[in-house]
């Protein structure tokens, strides 16, 4: 019988998504436009996008087929949409899901995509997704 150990592990205290793009500059300017704090690395090339503690970063690359996502848990998935739109992005509205969440969804100029979701309310849960 061969036993594996492994090193002991910490916690990990928080995780970032890492988008690539094409553009940085227009890149952290859409971030901004959706509410995000943004800032660019000083040796360039790299940018920081935070909204209400949760970061994602964007590196630049010169991949054409070269996209990520990310999910935010968010309170209130309506209101982020709406927030958004308002912004001039589109959005994909969010809709109850069979696994609890009120689910929508945005994609940046550079493909990548951002799913955002918050608990449904119990009277949402009992109607379903929509079809």
């Amino acid at each position: 019988m061969v036993r594996i150990r492994f090193a002991p592990v910490t916690a990990s205290k928080r995780v970032a998504p890492i988008f690539p793009v094409h553009d940085l500059e227009a890149s952290l300017a859409h971030c901004q436009r959706l509410g995000f704090v943004t800032r660019e690395y000083r040796g360039g090339g790299y940018g920081f996008a935070e909204l209400d503690g949760v970061e994602i970063h964007l590196g630049v690359t010169d991949e054409v087929h070269a996209h990520a996502s990310a999910y935010l848990f968010v309170e209130d998935a309506d209101a982020l949409a709406r927030a958004w739109q308002s912004a001039g992005a589109v959005v994909n509205l969010p809709e109850g899901t069979e696994w609890g969440q009120h689910e929508g969804a945005h994609v940046d100029p550079d493909g990548n995509v951002i799913r955002f979701g918050s608990p449904i309310k119990h009277d949402e849960h009992a109607r379903g997704p929509k079809a």
